[in-house]
């Protein structure tokens, strides 16, 4: 399995890290890579546009912004699928992830992408 967090559209809600039964993903604090030079926050396969650059989709702050200030500690933390080969590919990540900015490839070549429920 191949899996990827497009870094900017991730609010940093953890529920990913929460739900995944083999510890795929690690949240990691941005203020330890601020724009991603570092590679802490940019350490899983996310192709180059979905990388950490320092910059939060508008649209996803927008949509969860009222629910940030009520909810959770969003955007300053970025979920990294650290052990993407450990996936089982049970989706729980895929129902729960609120910045719809999780992408499961299977080995057979399938593509999964979150859709928040």
């Amino acid at each position: 399995m191949d899996v990827y967090v497009n870094k900017p559209h991730c609010t940093g809600c953890s529920h990913c890290f929460d739900v995944c039964p083999v510890a795929v993903f690690e949240m990691r604090d941005i203020a330890q890579d601020p724009d991603g030079s570092k590679g802490v926050i940019n350490a899983d396969t996310a192709p180059e546009d979905k990388k950490w650059k320092g910059v939060n989709d508008p649209a996803i702050y927008a949509k969860w912004n009222n629910d940030v200030q009520k909810c959770h500690d969003h955007y300053k933390k970025k979920s990294v699928a650290v052990n993407g080969s450990a996936c089982i590919l049970c989706q729980a990540c895929l129902i729960e992830c609120e910045g719809e900015c999780i992408t499961i490839t299977d080995d057979q070549g399938q593509v999964y992408q979150s859709i928040y429920k």
